[in-house]
């Protein structure tokens, strides 16, 4: 048992739904260290109780009696892997055995994981164990290996309702949003930015007024301190993954959309507006110039949002007041404008149409 191990996961397996304890994933995850690139059968392999007690920190006069219910119930423990139409059960365990007089724990698993553990060709990380043996909440491992797999992306939206069934989160206090950031969310971020290669940040997407997704930044975490390296322990997904090219058009839209805004904005709150916005500089552009003409915007950032996703239109009635601005203008004459186009009041052609009906 090594914490440099490299733990290698199928995306399709990460992305399940299932709930272990802290114990448990570490059992899976330490199983899964053990598996070697070549392999093509699972092996047994052999740990010795005691380090196995310590490395679930199990502790207590009847730690050696309290091992054999961990690994009992997460032998009992199935879950479901979606193949296109079909529904597959799986279990996590194989095979579990106690040399009580050696001190020796025999653990195998389940053949059932086979095609998302090994010969793995693509859509698949790998990544060092020593990143999740100091994690104390089992939602920081989960939350981990699900950020870890999209690493290659940037980012990644979760509805709520997903990434609960994802977390295998159940209990109804969780139902409540608060709840969830606070004890979930906020302290996995803490947890992964102090012992991980990773780290991330979040936005809430709104439904009204209701939180209803989730949208996080993942990066690199280029601060930590220990041997674990995320250049080391690459996302060897291929699907969706970005091109050179593709990476540096999106560093250059981002850069772009900071030049519009007189406020400073990151990079992540301009990326934020770019995706909202699909990618289109002119719908940013439009409404950065409503944003001009109304009074008091608390937030630019979250009022750009806003003002896409409900695609606000210019105000028909007053405006804003400034140096540019602070005359009696006239009022509309739409006969005008159609003069002043080439249109005369008895063509309404089908482009004349659309044009009015695009205005009003």
């Amino acid at each position: 048992m090594d914490k440099n191990y490299m733990v290698t996961k199928s995306n399709k397996l990460i992305a399940c739904n299932y709930d272990l304890s802290l114990q448990e994933q570490k059992i899976i995850l330490t199983l899964a260290s053990m598996v070697q690139p070549q392999d093509t059968e699972f092996k047994e392999y052999e740990f010795k109780i005691k380090d196995f007690i310590k490395l679930l920190g199990v502790e207590g006069q009847n730690k050696y009696t309290e091992l054999p219910k961990i690994t009992k119930e997460l032998k009992k423990k199935v879950f479901e892997i979606r193949e296109g139409t079909d529904i597959l059960q799986v279990s996590w365990l194989g095979g579990v055995r106690y040399k009580t007089k050696e001190g020796i724990l025999i653990l195998k698993l389940d053949s059932g994981l086979k095609p998302y553990m090994l010969e793995l060709k693509e859509l698949y990380i790998s990544y060092k164990l020593d990143n999740i043996l100091s994690l104390k909440s089992k939602y920081s491992i989960r939350i981990f290996e699900i950020l870890k797999s999209n690493l290659f992306k940037k980012s990644i939206e979760i509805e709520l309702e997903e990434l609960k069934k994802m977390l295998g989160i159940k209990g109804k206090s969780y139902d409540v949003y608060q709840n969830l950031k606070n004890k979930v969310i906020l302290q996995s971020q803490k947890e992964l930015n102090k012992k991980t290669d990773i780290n991330f940040e979040f936005e809430e997407i709104k439904t009204g007024r209701k939180v209803t997704s989730l949208k996080f930044y993942i990066h690199a975490n280029k601060s930590i301190k220990s041997n674990i390296k995320a250049i080391d322990e690459v996302c060897t997904t291929t699907e969706g993954k970005p091109t050179n090219k593709e990476e540096n058009r999106s560093t250059e839209l981002v850069n772009e959309v900071k030049t519009i805004f007189k406020e400073d904005i990151t990079g992540i709150e301009a990326k934020s507006i770019l995706d909202t916005a699909k990618g289109n500089i002119s719908t940013i552009k439009e409404k950065y110039a409503q944003a001009q003409n109304v009074a008091k915007i608390i937030n630019i950032v979250s009022w750009m949002l806003t003002a896409i996703k409900d695609d606000y239109q210019p105000p028909k009635g007053k405006v804003k007041v400034g140096s540019f601005n602070d005359y009696e203008q006239r009022p509309f004459d739409p006969s005008l404008e159609n003069k002043l186009l080439g249109w005369e009041n008895n063509e309404t052609d089908e482009v004349g149409e659309k044009f009015q009906q695009a205005k009003y």
